[in-house]
């Protein structure tokens, strides 16, 4: 397995606990493949920082993404072109309601 996976066993459990906690709460994220590839594109980024906030015109809640230096720390700057991302889109609105991690009563595979 890859650093830093886990198996669909464990994030079923972690899945089930966050919506014990938050019945009303996303599910999930889709972050477009062009943000991830805009964010790898920039200079100095060495890993990601994604922040949690409502967007009140769409009424919904956002996933803002932004890239992190080797130090710790976030990279924003326009004139730099170190953007915060905020496309992604979440589910319930953009479910695979097929996933394992959707349905966590459905028995898989591990």
């Amino acid at each position: 397995m890859s650093n830093n996976a886990i198996d669909l066993k464990e994030a079923k459990e972690w899945a089930r606990l966050y919506r014990k906690d938050n019945p009303d709460g996303v599910i999930a994220y889709l972050i477009p493949k062009i943000d991830m590839t805009q964010l790898l594109n920039q200079e100095g980024v060495a890993d990601f920082r994604a922040y949690l906030g409502y967007d009140p015109n769409m009424k919904m809640e956002k996933l803002m993404i932004v890239g992190v230096d080797e130090n710790g720390n976030d990279l924003i700057n326009a004139q730099k072109g170190n953007f915060i991302y905020d496309m992604t889109s979440p589910c319930p609105k953009t479910c695979d309601v097929t996933s394992p991690l959707f349905n966590l009563d459905t028995q898989e595979k591990q």
